[in-house]
């Protein structure tokens, strides 16, 4: 059952997220962007400085930490309180002020590469013994200076540093439309009843049990964001334009090799994925004919793929008994670990329900100053607890960096990011399927865990190769238009999901709903991460404290290591196609077992 609430006044605050833990009000937050506006021309001053001596080079790092955790503080507030409404103007004027602000101290900023770039490096291992206090920032240092070929001119980074609040457009133009301006038609079930459409309540309608009802929400959905087709996709092309700009003026090759470079993945990784996936599409395409063997259906259309194949074993879970399970499920993580996420449940560091306006979805900020803010859209279903112990395995993560890194090296790459949020799931699964031997419950539980491969390893890996068609489409000169993107998504969601599926006309369009596609490369992540963590859930369950201890250490790295050295603390090689072979492996093993329940 979902809990939505038409005006955000409504919510009662128990459900809301407390920003006062950033700012105590408004006025707090206009006082520090007007004294944040202060730090470009001071920043500025310090041009010509960072070679000069070892202290000075000390100094300006200490300062980017100071400017660095009052931006994220400053940031976090304005994005919160415009994601909580995104109908509400003010919320989006604070947003559009702390993007502002960024900008221009990252332009103010801009010198400092080129200058650090400069300094030689004889001198800079002078500099270390000169000042101890700059071994804290050697790593950051390093990652600077690995970027030779791609740092221009101090002026160049400048112009580069002021493109970037338009280089935010093409993003924030599909989050208003998505969240603030378009509306659906409600849908009428068998019973003649109305149940309102939103890009919330799409994919929980499409759990129904009534196959026609499900049809007739699919065809509304997609009718209606058809409409605009044309003006996604031109949002869609300009995000490739501004990538391409950027990675063309910093001298990469390609959008994509520029965006994994920054995070320091090896561009054989993606492909690597998208081939192991490939080799092991028999094993979805038994998936898809086991969804429509079990639903008893003569076709099995795209708008059958989230209703649960054991629908009457579905339970209401209700928010507070969601909370109850994730603590337990994630016990074997330790006292330390589940004390957190008890302060995260009753601290209010979660926005809990879906109101008029709100983003959809879910997210976890990604810092953690002074602690974690996550929302969520909740429902009381299994999903949706998912959905909780997965943010909250982001907001965990993003604690324990903080706490434990120093300001440099505290935030993780997007490579790992998605290991915490996707460990907690399994462990979350494994714990639900300890617990019961009903073969009905089983069977639901486990069709569960296929959806999350499915949804994870296959559906995300499809999406990864349609943004490296789309990259490379981009790259040859080639505008994306809405009849090329809907050609090309409709080619690929054949192939991953196989002859026994009917891939209805509309599916094309899926496109045009994926927030994801405007986040630089960031979706074969979620499936590099879905492969790791069943890895390191698996090791956790069977080696015990030490796993446990060494998954932590993963946890609080932080940024101090390239991604891949950071997994190998955890017992993960993702340099090796073993980690996703192994998952492909269980999923194999529980279609084996859903079969013979």
């Amino acid at each position: 059952m979902a809990t939505t609430y038409t005006k955000r006044s409504e919510v009662p605050e128990a459900f809301t997220w407390d920003l006062r833990d950033l700012f105590p009000s408004e006025e707090d937050w206009t006082r520090e962007y007007e004294a944040l506006m202060t730090v470009p021309a001071e920043l500025a001053a310090r041009q010509g400085t960072l070679g000069r001596s070892a202290g000075d080079l000390l100094a300006w790092y200490k300062t980017m930490d100071d400017v660095a955790l009052r931006l994220t503080r400053h940031n976090t507030y304005a994005c919160c309180r415009a994601d909580q409404d995104t109908g509400d103007g003010r919320g989006q004027d604070m947003r559009g002020k702390s993007i502002a602000v960024i900008v221009a101290i990252q332009s103010a900023a801009a010198f400092a590469d080129p200058e650090i770039m400069a300094i030689p490096e004889e001198t800079l291992e002078q500099f270390y013994k000169d000042e101890p206090g700059l071994e804290t920032y050697r790593r950051s240092l390093y990652r600077v200076r690995r970027m030779k070929d791609h740092i221009l001119s101090p002026e160049c980074e400048a112009l580069l540093s002021a493109a970037g609040e338009m280089a935010n457009t093409p993003d924030n133009i599909f989050s208003v439309f998505s969240d603030a301006d378009i509306n659906f038609p409600a849908v009428k079930d068998a019973a003649g009843t109305e149940h309102p459409l939103t890009n919330g309540t799409f994919v929980p309608l499409l759990e129904s049990p009534d196959a026609d009802f499900r049809r007739r929400v699919f065809r509304t959905y997609y009718g209606e964001l058809g409409r605009f087709r044309n003006t996604l996709a031109a949002a869609l092309d300009a995000q490739f334009k501004q990538l391409r700009f950027f990675a063309a003026a910093r001298r990469y090759e390609t959008t994509r090799q520029a965006a994994l470079d920054a995070t320091e993945v090896p561009e054989a990784v993606y492909d690597n994925l998208i081939d192991a996936v490939h080799a092991n599409l028999d094993k979805m395409y038994r998936y898809v004919a086991l969804r429509k063997q079990r639903l008893g259906l003569p076709e099995l259309h795209m708008s059958d793929v989230y209703t649960p194949i054991v629908a009457d074993a579905a339970a209401e879970i209700p928010y507070e008994q969601a909370k109850a399970t994730v603590l337990e499920a994630l016990a074997v993580l330790g006292e330390d670990y589940t004390a957190l996420l008890k302060e995260g449940f009753d601290r209010r560091w979660i926005d809990v329900y879906e109101n008029a306006g709100k983003r959809g979805g879910a997210y976890s900020t990604g810092t953690a100053w002074p602690h974690p803010y996550v929302l969520l859209n909740h429902k009381d279903n299994l999903d949706s607890m998912f959905t909780l112990a997965h943010e909250m395995g982001h907001a965990l993560h993003s604690w324990h960096s903080c706490r434990y890194q120093p300001v440099n090296t505290m935030d993780y790459v997007i490579f790992v990011a998605e290991v915490a949020s996707t460990c907690n799931e399994v462990l979350l699964m494994r714990h639900l399927l300890g617990k019961t031997t009903d073969k009905k419950q089983r069977a639901y539980l486990i069709n569960h865990f296929l959806d999350q491969f499915k949804g994870t390893l296959y559906r995300q890996t499809m999406f990864a190769e349609f943004e490296r068609d789309m990259g490379r489409i981009a790259e040859s000169g080639q505008a994306l238009t809405a009849e090329l993107l809907s050609e090309k998504y409709l080619a690929l969601n054949k192939l991953y999901f196989g002859p026994d599926m009917i891939s209805d006309p509309e599916i094309a369009l899926e496109w045009a709903r994926i927030p994801h596609f405007y986040y630089n490369y960031y979706v074969f992540q979620y499936a590099t991460g879905f492969s790791a963590a069943v890895a390191i859930a698996n090791r956790i369950l069977t080696a015990g404290a030490g796993a446990v201890a060494d998954y932590k250490r993963f946890l609080s790295g932080g940024c101090s290591a390239d991604p891949i050295t950071l997994l190998k603390i955890a017992g993960v090689d993702m340099a090796s196609p073993q980690p996703v072979n192994d998952a492909l492996k269980l999923f194999g093993e529980l279609l084996d077992e859903m079969e013979t329940l």
